[in-house]
């Protein structure tokens, strides 16, 4: 496995966050505060590995993949990249603010909270797998562009 393989291990891990997630909800709507918890302490623990990789593999690739083919779905994927973006950053404190109030047993408070954690969790991982799909495999883009080095690095114009 190379850091190129990250990728497709990251939207495993968000279809499998998916699934914890969705689970969970069905679990907690039947009454099973077990299998519920399992589920989302599933979620949370998919989610960070997921973190950690997605860290690994930007630290350690140069390259960036961007959309430029087809044209007329650019705008589509880039609305779709910002929404999930911005609501990964804004999920951060919610899950922890959830996961926090259900550790010390303040189920009313974390009730509250897990209304608007859940749909925005959900929609993260299911964006994040519909990104990798769109960009790796229905639109593939060409081969990805190495960042350009920093002005001291660039070779002197002969």
């Amino acid at each position: 496995m190379t850091v190129q393989d990250l990728p497709f291990i990251n939207a495993c891990l968000n279809a499998l966050a998916t699934v914890f997630l969705t689970l969970g909800l069905v679990f907690i709507k039947k009454g099973n505060k077990t299998a519920h918890r399992n589920c989302m302490i599933s979620a949370f623990v998919t989610s960070a590995v997921f973190l950690a990789c997605y860290l690994t593999y930007h630290i350690n690739t140069e390259a960036v993949t961007r959309f430029v083919e087809p044209a007329w779905f650019r705008p589509i994927y880039l609305v779709l990249l910002f929404t999930h973006v911005v609501l990964a950053v804004v999920i951060l404190p919610l899950i922890f603010m959830t996961v926090s109030c259900a550790l010390k047993e303040r189920f009313e408070q974390h009730k509250k909270i897990a209304r608007w954690t859940w749909p925005l969790w959900m929609y993260v991982s299911i964006t994040g797998v519909l990104i990798y799909l769109l960009l790796y495999q229905i639109f593939p883009q060409t081969k990805p562009v190495p960042a350009p080095p920093p002005a001291a690095e660039q070779p002197a114009a002969e």
